[in-house]
């Protein structure tokens, strides 16, 4: 009845082009998934923060979940199957379980999905078309020349807090140590761990403040002349700092570890921790975000080993070892700028 003012098509023309466009846009967005071990722990809150930011940074879509907690590989598989059905086409994971999940992955790579392994290697690495990953021999190799060189030729007492058995990461770090303070080890192809004589006590943390407490409470009944105590992280080192604060021998023992997150580095500001080897989970992230844009783009899949890096964090520098300061580590925590 009534003619329509022709501003008013063309508007309506314009504004239906652009929901049409933007509709495509997302349609067109590649879709990646990240699997990480747990959600809590905040080395990984840092790596999905780095996946989140390059995800939106490149238009790409991010459906990100976890585990149940360090070592749940049955949730792992799930969710690989479930992001596979939502249409990843390239997932990346942090393995709770580097041989267990090799068959999903298999999976989800014959069904045409990029995967790459995040901060941990599978068993064997090629199960996953990539590894993007703190280099944790040398992680481990930094912390034991500090320590040697912070003992100053006394009797090294040494007690070692792990991870969990058969784990590479801690297999790789445990070995390192042991190698960078001139110690018999194994290589960083082996998931197994050394224990040379000068090692009184091993145990398993899982990388868990309250598990390092305890561990450290038994590491000391077996021994209490221990005085050169390494962890396999951050939260493991300050539970076995309470455990030795709490028996008085807090001020006789020497602390490394490796992570370098914030508040990890603030315990090597305040003399909890000597020395730790900082890698940077946010980096990972934002690379794996990107080669799965580039292969949604180009088809072309990420493969291999590639560092992302690893420095040395000191309160207190020492000869001949090369390391950053407090100052610059709180800079750089897990990749932050």
């Amino acid at each position: 009845m009534l003619q329509r003012p022709a501003t008013v098509v063309l508007s309506a023309l314009a504004l239906s082009g652009a929901l049409v466009c933007a509709l495509a846009r997302a349609a067109d967005a590649p879709v990646i998934g990240l699997i990480t071990k747990t959600e809590t722990n905040p080395f990984f809150v840092k790596m999905k923060e780095g996946a989140v930011a390059e995800a939106k940074k490149l238009g790409a879509k991010l459906l990100a979940t976890a585990a149940k907690a360090d070592g749940d590989n049955a949730g792992q598989v799930t969710a690989l199957e479930n992001l596979v059905a939502a249409g990843a086409k390239t997932i990346l994971i942090a393995p709770n379980n580097a041989q267990a999940i090799v068959p999903a992955i298999k999976k989800a790579r014959a069904s045409g999905v990029m995967v790459i392994a995040l901060d941990s290697p599978t068993d064997p690495m090629d199960a996953a078309d990539a590894l993007f990953a703190t280099d944790n021999y040398k992680a481990g190799e930094l912390i034991g020349l500090y320590a040697k060189a912070a003992m100053a030729g006394k009797k090294p007492v040494i007690a070692m807090l792990d991870l969990y058995p058969g784990h590479p990461v801690g297999a790789q770090r445990h070995n390192g140590f042991l190698k960078g303070f001139g110690l018999p080890t194994l290589e960083a192809d082996s998931n197994e761990l050394a224990r040379p004589p000068e090692v009184v006590c091993m145990a398993d943390s899982f990388g868990d403040r309250t598990k390092g407490q305890t561990a450290m409470e038994n590491c000391l009944q077996k021994n209490p002349d221990i005085n050169l105590l390494y962890t396999i992280n951050e939260p493991a080192a300050a539970g076995a700092h309470k455990a030795l604060k709490a028996a008085g021998k807090e001020k006789n023992m020497l602390i490394v570890s490796v992570d370098g997150g914030c508040a990890g580095i603030a315990d090597v500001g305040r003399g909890v921790i000597a020395a730790t080897s900082q890698q940077y989970p946010l980096r990972m992230a934002a690379m794996g975000v990107a080669a799965g844009v580039e292969y949604a783009k180009t088809g072309k899949k990420a493969s291999g080993y590639t560092d992302t890096g690893v420095t040395l964090i000191a309160a207190e520098p020492q000869a001949g070892v090369d390391s950053q300061d407090v100052k610059t580590g709180a800079s750089l925590c897990w990749g932050k700028k």
